[in-house]
């Protein structure tokens, strides 16, 4: 289909960005790589009568990796996530979720901010960053805030962002011990049918620390503090790994759609879960 009409802005700073927001209050949205907004305004789900381009804003495309904490601008594709060696070093997660979105195609254009951003609950970065505990930083006419990753989601496309708010950056304490990303999906370039983000940190044989997320289960990401609980202070072994699932499937709520019931989703959810921390724990 073909959008309805719409006036376009490509302003070349955040300055610019939010006077046209200010200016057109709801009429008004931004777009980073326009994966998500731009096949919604297709459909007629969307109505954008003014569409505000990020691309010429400066400032929003750096990765900058710090002793303890890495920052990633909103505008960093899911391509630069993949290239970039010196951050599949320090976050290799990220590498392997990025890896797991859609197709090439889609990743040379898709931003890390467009992604987490708009609430979407079939997207991948936002349970990754609820696991990794992030921070994003958003600006609006009152200056910059930052918000947990783990507070920003309130239900399918409701964020704890203004409207006249653009989300600029992302703020990772640097991870530590195993990881794994692991996803279910009924094609290449799919939403994922259940997906899981794992770090779990080991000390000895025991495990110390272990944080969970699970993406699409629910109208948000899920970050199932009680399923990373379970494993702390145990071995991860089967009952263990069996206690977290339980807590998991305790914290989702997924719903029947085209890619099946209830119970299915449930059921992949759990065998995505154990092979996300069988890998994290085999990587710690």
């Amino acid at each position: 289909m073909i959008p309805a009409a719409f006036e376009y802005y490509r302003p070349k700073d955040m300055a610019g960005v939010l006077s046209i927001l200010e200016e057109h209050g709801d009429d008004a949205r931004v777009m980073a790589g326009g994966h998500s907004l731009i096949p919604m305004m297709k459909l007629r789900m969307a109505d954008v009568p003014h569409l505000i381009d990020l691309q010429d804003v400066g400032g929003m495309s750096d990765i900058e990796i710090g002793s303890d904490s890495i920052k990633i601008g909103a505008m960093v594709t899911q391509h630069q996530i993949i290239d970039h060696d010196g951050l599949a070093e320090a976050a290799p997660i990220l590498r392997e979720a990025a890896l797991q979105i859609a197709d090439p195609q889609v990743r040379y254009m898709g931003t890390v901010g467009g992604n987490v951003a708009n609430g979407d609950p079939g997207n991948d970065m936002p349970g990754l960053m609820q696991c990794l505990d992030a921070t994003f930083t958003v600006v609006g006419p009152d200056g910059a805030r930052d918000i947990a990753a783990r507070a920003f989601y309130e239900a399918a496309y409701m964020t704890a962002r203004e409207d006249d708010e653009v989300l600029t950056g992302v703020s990772i304490p640097k991870p530590k011990g195993g990881y794994a990303y692991e996803k279910q999906k009924r094609k290449i370039g799919d939403y994922a049918t259940a997906a899981a983000a794992v770090q779990i940190v080991k000390e000895g044989d025991k495990c110390v620390a272990a944080a969970i997320a699970m993406t699409n289960l629910s109208d948000t990401p899920i970050f199932s503090e009680a399923a990373g609980a379970a494993l702390i202070g145990t071995s991860v072994d089967d009952t263990a790994i069996k206690a977290a699932m339980s807590a998991m499937l305790g914290d989702i709520d997924p719903s029947e759609d085209n890619r099946g019931p209830v119970a299915f989703k449930k059921h992949v959810a759990g065998v995505i879960l154990r092979r996300a921390i069988e890998r994290a724990w085999s990587r710690s």
